[in-house]
């Protein structure tokens, strides 16, 4: 095989490593994060810098660093009727370096979770209590959607744009797991028009009037005065 062909192959494989990858294993059984640490470890993966801090020595670590209690009761409420309350390694050290995380999802009737998506993780929903209008849609914009009902459980694959809507007459609950301990969130109204993309492009991409888009802007961006 020749020079030129072994650094191909290189390349190739590098990138297939890329594709193929999600949080790294664990080396250890478990890492509780040292609170009274002042430094990190960094440690490099195929998704850039990983910080991880120092963990606790097994003699400090306890029973209920490997317990949440925060998903009792619903979080706070946001103006589309949605109030979530997220179990990651933030909040609950027990989840460091184990490559998941957890959600508690409250919606009041007609809330909705706009489309959005999780770049690092896949997302499996299941229906507490309520109906949901459920669905995402792939890359070649086909629309997977349905009402989960009470019991019923949903997957939206890793990257692809997924939302949810309560359209029963009662409140809904539903809990939701991820295969990363940082799944990401963008939400696609926030990420067009509250980013600062430049508002002529935004206009001819959607057909909006530079009235319409400053509309959208200010909704989405607070800080945008104009």
């Amino acid at each position: 095989m020749g020079s030129k062909q072994v650094i191909l192959y290189a390349i190739l494989s590098f990138y297939v490593a890329i594709i193929l990858a999600s949080d790294p294993d664990p080396i250890q059984d478990f890492c509780i994060p040292n609170p009274r640490s002042t430094g990190s470890i960094r440690t490099t993966t195929v998704h850039g810098m990983l910080t991880i801090p120092p963990c606790k020595n097994s003699s400090e670590v306890t029973t209920e660093d490997f317990v949440f209690a925060g998903m009792k009761v619903a979080g706070n409420f946001s103006d589309s009727g949605l109030a979530v309350v997220s179990a990651s390694p933030t909040n609950f050290p027990g989840l460091n370096t184990l490559g998941m995380s957890f959600a508690r999802a409250d919606m009041e009737v007609g809330g909705i979770n706009p489309p959005h998506f999780h770049p690092r993780a896949t997302e499996l929903v299941y229906v507490i209590e309520g109906r949901v209008y459920s669905g995402f849609v792939d890359s070649s914009n086909k629309v997977f959607a349905r009402v989960l009902e009470k019991g019923e459980v949903m997957v939206f694959p890793r990257g692809l744009v997924h939302f949810l809507m309560n359209v029963g007459d009662k409140p809904a609950t539903l809990f939701g797991s991820f295969n990363s301990q940082n799944p990401g969130l963008q939400k696609i109204p926030s990420a067009v028009f509250g980013s600062g993309i430049d508002e002529e492009l935004l206009q001819k991409a959607f057909g909006l009037t530079p009235k319409q888009i400053g509309t959208m802007k200010r909704r989405f961006d607070p800080k945008k005065t104009k």
